[in-house]
């Protein structure tokens, strides 16, 4: 309160403690306006718009975040209320723009699984890229799994050779195939797929959600990329209320200039107490000073899962493609 030129009442800097905000789970966010489920004391929900209010000051509001909200939660068309506290995070997935880029974005907030989708062919996989999605994931401490797509068009085996030494659980799909199996990967949990475009994670999130109507597109066929189709990330709940899945837009980068090389290595529990017992201070693990080799030597652990993680650390390291 500003007091006027004779008021007596003094400014405050107090703010309420809106103890009878609404829960809300930001489900879409576009162009400062965010989406949110409230849930009602019936065990229903309702879908409610929102706007960030100005004390949260730089704070960000991502798709996944648990958020109060006072105001006109009603969901009544032209209503808007305000989301005043986002409540603590369980996980964050997070990327830069590229590796020498030192603003990390949060892409995702609250997610537990995160589904590596990439097609075997047209486009042809990206291992780099698989590498830097599964290090954002060992990172955020989220459970990856991999969705290899277009069975159809090309076999799975070469690629999942490459990725056995990691223990990463994987499924294999193919267009206009079973989903069963994914479905049992994704039941109870909140899952955020991710890929580079083309992949075909719009036409997996369509076949879960069936009302969903994400738009999907075609591959160039010069430059065998695929067109960004979805522009904003939307979190979608599987029929049945059996878990969560956050579609992404695709990408075609994944900095991690914010990942330090202790987070990724506590992925690997067979590995990570030779680093702690061997390893010399502020070891990066990819120097003829790693301690991590004679680790292997007396047979702690596979050369493969070794050879492994130093992959996934040059290519936080910005290895190219």
């Amino acid at each position: 309160m500003r007091p006027g030129r004779r008021g007596s009442r003094p400014r405050t800097r107090r703010r309420p403690a809106h103890d009878d905000a609404s829960s809300g789970f930001v489900t879409a966010v576009d162009r400062g306006r965010y989406r949110c489920l409230v849930a009602l004391g019936t065990g229903d929900e309702r879908g409610v718009t929102a706007m960030r209010a100005r004390e949260l000051g730089r704070k960000g509001v991502v798709v996944g975040d648990r958020v109060a909200l006072v105001g006109d939660v009603s969901g009544a068309p032209d209503t808007l209320a305000r989301i005043v506290r986002v409540e603590p995070r369980t996980s964050s997935l997070r990327r830069t723009a590229d590796d020498s880029d030192p603003f990390e974005r949060i892409v995702v907030a609250n997610a537990d699984q995160l589904v590596i989708v990439t097609a075997l062919a047209d486009p042809e996989p990206r291992p780099r890229m698989i590498d830097r999605q599964l290090v954002a994931a060992y990172d955020a401490g989220m459970d990856p799994l991999l969705c290899l797509t277009k069975a159809d068009l090309a076999g799975p085996d070469a690629l999942i050779a490459e990725y056995a030494p990691l223990g990463v659980p994987y499924v294999v799909t193919s267009r206009g195939g079973d989903l069963d199996e994914l479905r049992g990967h994704l039941a109870g949990r909140t899952s955020v797929l991710v890929g580079h475009s083309g992949v075909g994670k719009s036409t997996l999130v369509n076949a879960l959600v069936p009302d969903a109507e994400r738009a999907v597109s075609h591959v160039n066929a010069v430059t065998g990329r695929g067109r960004h189709t979805s522009s904003s990330a939307i979190a979608l709940e599987l029929p049945d209320g059996d878990g969560w899945i956050i579609d992404t837009p695709g990408v075609r980068s994944f900095g991690l200039a914010h990942v330090k090389p202790e987070h990724v290595i506590e992925a690997f529990d067979d590995l990570a107490e030779g680093a702690a017992e061997r390893c010399p201070p502020l070891c990066d693990h990819l120097q003829d000073s790693c301690g991590l080799d004679g680790w292997v030597a007396d047979g702690h652990a596979s050369r493969a899962r070794l050879d492994s993680l130093r992959r996934l650390l040059a290519a936080r390291e910005g290895d190219a493609e």
